[in-house]
């Protein structure tokens, strides 16, 4: 179309001259050369640095147990002694049984401490005639223990079977003067407890009237006086009752 536009025939591209085949062979080399170009360039970009050498560090191993201690040391242990069999003398019993029997010849000792003569086997100087042979003299025994201390009885109240004993001193109470100025009659009751020796240790207020005659009754009951009381043989307090009368006389 291009030719009969132009009226030329000429086509250079399309021939196939030396000069044509050269350009398009520099042209594929230019284009090859620069495809190349561009890898080795996207090629050639830094790489990251790599470690010339790891290292991996594991734990310390712990320190190893003490060693045990040293077991105790065996006590050493002598062997026992064999004792030393006895030498042949005077001592030692005889082998051979004897033909016969003598008496032994009596001693000046066991005559000077009136032994026996001829004596027995295992008898002791001033021993006992006709004692055990081989007998040993046991020592005296030990004397009997003390008998232990009386212990502290409980009281027993005066009455039934058990009487008072016999009343060796008796002392009135003091009628107080203001009791008698305010005619302050009437019946005063104590309890008292008589020891082993028959003193009044205690007295109680059973029945209370007045302040000054009960003071009067206790002051007076505590000077009183009685035996013993006999128990099986044994001292024994008691307690017993005592009534005291006040009454003013007209």
């Amino acid at each position: 179309m291009f030719d009969l536009i132009t009226g030329r025939v000429e086509r250079p591209f399309h021939e196939r001259a030396p000069r044509s085949k050269f350009v398009a062979a520099t042209a594929h080399a230019a284009v090859l050369v620069l495809v190349l170009g561009i890898s080795l360039l996207s090629v050639a970009n830094p790489l990251p640095e790599v470690p010339t050498m790891m290292a991996f560090a594991a734990p310390a191993a712990p320190p190893p147990p003490p060693p045990p201690p040293p077991p105790p040391a065996q006590p050493s242990v002598t062997p026992p002694v064999a004792a030393p069999a006895p030498k042949p003398g005077a001592l030692a019993a005889p082998v051979e049984a004897p033909s016969s029997v003598r008496p032994e010849p009596p001693t000046a000792v066991a005559d000077a401490l009136g032994g026996v003569v001829g004596g027995v086997e295992g008898g002791v100087p001033g021993g006992v005639v006709g004692g055990i042979v081989g007998g040993i003299v046991s020592p005296p025994p030990p004397p009997a223990p003390p008998p232990p201390p009386p212990t502290a009885r409980k009281p027993v109240r005066i009455g039934g079977q058990i009487v008072a004993p016999a009343l060796v001193r008796r002392v009135e109470p003091v009628y107080p003067g203001i009791a008698v100025a305010a005619q302050l009659s009437g019946m005063v009751i104590l309890e008292a407890v008589v020891d082993t020796e028959g003193c009044v240790e205690s007295v109680k207020v059973l029945r209370p009237l007045h302040l000054l005659l009960d003071q009067a009754s206790v002051e007076a009951l505590k000077q009183w006086q009685y035996s013993p009381l006999i128990l099986n043989g044994v001292p024994t307090p008691f307690v017993l009752t005592v009534t005291f009368n006040f009454s003013v006389k007209r």
